[in-house]
């Protein structure tokens, strides 16, 4: 099959993804779609049958329609079945499961566990649903000793809560467990010495220094639980995440070992490619079938088939038949991260690889054009997508990834020889110790490069920074590869250098900005910052090295922003007074980066945030009046709320008090109302503060006796320009001129920062002149 008709094959792979996304995203319309598709299917084909001059197109167009009937008839099927367990596993609701674990256990830095799961019965009180339903479990850390044993192919029993779903997850169910895990079963079967093989890698790579000890049983078999959240945020950094994640090259590792131990034995082609599928099908269930290793596995299967066949097909014909055959399998890949990443990367380096080496080997050698031209193809087409996840361009990626790359198949065969070697540890450490080589080598690679300055370039999230990047990369694209004699080529490449340079330069200035000179444009000694992020609340509290935020606003862009402006990489406390989105809205962008977090009574919403942030590695705690914790050399203690407190909104908001370490004594009052206000009156007004954070954005709500007995020198009051609420009121303003306290707005003055100078208190403005005394 030549490269033309590789690309006829496309469509395929995509009408299959179209169809999965609208079935899984509107799974009552499923069924009746499929009938739709497939009687297109059928009314195509019999245009062909009785038109004597019937072109191949239309074959093409018959198979599309045919695979996404199948795509929604698949959903259509397990609908009711899905719907019946999701009415049993209701948010909130107190359910029993029994299950089958079926993928890898993901500890977070919090010590909670979480791990997928095909439920077998699902019951809550007296309702109970039989079948096998996919659920993800999650086991906080208290609990996470229950786990001991446990891999995959164990049968567990288990009590939790659901969360909320999400439109279009696989999982019927995310619940968190409320009680220790029981092991029905241990794993059995294959998955006993599978577990044991994953197990001995992992403590013969934990024997050796860390970082490259942690990355070797993540290049070896993608398992990442040893990765620290600072190692892996270097790794992310440097755009090298994707090495840790099995894929393609470690599926083409496997295949061609068992390949050529067959060859070697004499063995003949089908005999070889047999090898090679039976050392994939165990390769795949000894890492976990995650997204990425899935396609790559269906991939490697459909190109060895062909190799037996006699008929080598293009790569990317093969490609999008695996898509297809996937996503009628297991149509909810199509709303999968890894899945997408992996798909995309790997067509970009069938596609773009190829011509972007030819055109940069007129200027360079030719092996380092392609050392160039394969992360750089990969950088291009992978970037609008993890600009979703992450609005940051890594800048230095494709370097970083020519400098790491060449060492991540040495370290691959290396630790999975480790793994199979387990029956003989001498043989195991020495290969260990070999992976330990490459993998140390790639993990100073991530850590110099996550040191160096501005090395990773904010940019517009969501959809528009999406759509923002994908125009800039065409645009590179078409600058590079638009071939002579293209009509209006020297137009179109014009126009692409254009916007090529103007990205340039505007990114050169942000990364001076966010880089060197962010620093410059605020004051180094602060160690109070509201930022400005419209009619929300995030407070930044700073006592030598160690940082706390209180809440997030409710744009992840705008904190983000003043997160950079601050330099500040990692949060050691994260406090969510409560869960309204002008206080919570804005959490996405510190996801990640906390080490812990302090919350008060969480909603269903709330629920689902926190569980998020323990994802990121954050460990979590609903506090009281009294609890307190250190911050650097300042303390944080709690003033509200009190123990009768129980359910969520503005008057079950956390108060807190910052003082000593340097820091100016300030107390931040969340959205409190007037009467909670009152009731701590006495615990807050017997201690002098210089700075109050006024509740609810200056709304009339408020205590004045509580302003009155406070008696700060300063006011900060977050609030959005232009609001509707009319924040901040008169009356408040009043109160607080009356008691002599300046006030500074984040409506009027922008950002704004605060410390302790020479004795008093100085301020810091964005949009005014900076005054103190």
């Amino acid at each position: 099959m030549n490269a033309r008709r590789g690309v006829r094959v496309v469509p395929l792979a995509a009408t299959a993804w179209a169809a999965a996304v609208f079935a899984v995203l509107a799974p009552p319309w499923a069924g009746s779609v499929a009938v739709i598709l497939c009687a297109g299917a059928a009314t195509v084909v019999t245009g062909m049958l009785v038109t004597t001059r019937a072109r191949a197109g239309w074959g093409v167009v018959a198979v599309c329609l045919a695979v996404g009937g199948a795509v929604c008839a698949h959903v259509g099927i397990v609908q009711p079945a899905r719907a019946e367990a999701r009415s049993v596993a209701e948010p909130g609701r107190a359910v029993d499961v029994e299950a089958t674990v079926t993928g890898r256990l993901d500890p977070s830095s919090s010590g909670d566990v979480w791990f997928d799961a095909t439920a077998r019965t699902i019951r809550a009180g007296a309702e109970a649903v039989s079948g096998a339903a996919t659920v993800r479990l999650g086991v906080p850390a208290a609990d996470a000793a229950s786990l001991a044993g446990v891999d995959l192919g164990a049968r567990i029993r288990v009590r939790g809560v659901p969360l909320p779903p999400e439109a279009g997850e696989r999982e019927v169910a995310v619940i968190r467990a409320s009680a220790p895990v029981e092991v029905v079963d241990p794993p059995a079967g294959i998955w006993a010495p599978l577990a044991q093989l994953r197990r001995g890698l992992a403590d013969a790579a934990a024997r050796l220094p860390p970082p490259g000890a942690a990355l070797i049983p993540g290049l070896a078999l993608g398992d990442t639980a040893a990765v620290d959240a600072t190692l892996e945020e270097s790794m992310r950094s440097a755009a090298l995440t994707h090495l840790t994640a099995v894929s393609g090259a470690n599926c083409a590792i496997v295949v061609g070992l068992a390949f050529g131990v067959a060859a070697l034995c004499g063995a003949r082609r089908g005999a070889r490619v047999a090898a090679g599928l039976g050392a994939l099908g165990v390769f795949v269930l000894l890492v976990t079938p995650e997204p990425s290793v899935v396609r790559a596995g269906a991939m490697a299967s459909i190109a060895m088939l062909a190799v037996a066949l006699g008929r080598a097909g293009s790569g990317l014909a093969v490609l999008s038949v695996a898509v297809a055959a996937l996503l009628m399998i297991d149509p909810w890949l199509a709303l999968t991260w890894g899945f997408a990443l992996s798909v995309v990367a790997t067509a970009s380096l069938l596609v773009l690889a190829g011509p972007l080496a030819a055109v940069l080997g007129r200027w360079m050698p030719r092996m380092l054009a392609l050392a160039i031209s394969v992360p750089l193809a990969a950088q291009l087409a992978c970037g609008p997508l993890l600009i979703v996840l992450d609005p940051h361009v890594a800048i230095l990626g494709v370097p970083a990834n020519m400098l790491a790359g060449p060492a991540a198949p040495l370290a691959t065969v290396a630790g999975l020889l480790a793994c199979v070697a387990a029956p003989l540890p001498l043989v195991q450490d020495g290969l260990v110790a070999i992976a330990w080589l490459p993998a140390a080598w790639i993990a100073g690679i991530a850590d110099t490069v996550a040191a160096l300055p501005a090395q990773r370039l904010p940019w517009p999230e969501g959809v528009p920074g999406a759509v923002a990047l994908a125009v800039v990369c065409s645009a590179l694209i078409a600058a590079l590869l638009v071939p002579p004699g293209t009509k209006g080529r020297r137009i179109l490449r014009g126009a692409s250098v254009a916007v090529v340079t103007a990205t340039l330069g505007w990114g050169a200035g942000q990364a001076a900005l966010v880089g060197v000179a962010a620093p410059w444009t605020v004051p180094a000694a602060w160690q109070i910052a509201m930022c400005d992020v419209g009619q929300g609340d995030a407070v930044l509290v700073r006592s030598e090295s160690s940082v706390a935020l209180i809440d997030t606003g409710p744009d992840p862009a705008l904190l983000r922003q003043c997160l950079d402006r601050f330099g500040i990489a990692r949060l050691d406390l994260l406090v969510l007074t409560h869960f309204d989105a002008d206080h919570a809205g804005g959490v996405e962008a510190v996801i990640g980066r906390v080490a812990r977090v302090w919350h008060g009574p969480p909603d269903t919403d709330g629920a689902r945030t926190l569980a998020r942030l323990e994802a990121g590695g954050a460990a979590r705690r609903q506090v009281l009046t009294g609890d307190a914790i250190p911050l650097g050399t300042a303390a944080v203690r709690v003033l509200w709320p009190a123990a009768s407190v129980h359910e969520a909104g503005n008057d079950a908001s956390i108060a807190i008090e910052v003082r000593d370490g340097g820091v100016p004594p300030i107390l931040l009052l969340g959205d409190l109302s007037a009467e909670p206000q009152a009731r701590m009156r006495a615990s807050a007004s017997s201690r002098d503060y210089a700075v109050v954070k006024v509740a609810h954005h200056g709304s009339a709500d408020q205590d004045p006796a509580l302003y009155d007995a406070v008696d700060a020198e300063l006011a900060l009051i977050p609030v959005g320009r232009d609001n509707d609420y009319g924040h901040p009121r008169d009356s408040l303003l009043s109160v607080l001129r009356a008691g002599g306290t300046r006030v500074a707005r984040t409506d009027v003055d922008g950002t704004v920062a605060v410390w302790q100078e020479d004795g008093g208190l100085r301020l810091w403005r964005e949009r005014s002149v900076a005054d103190g005394h």
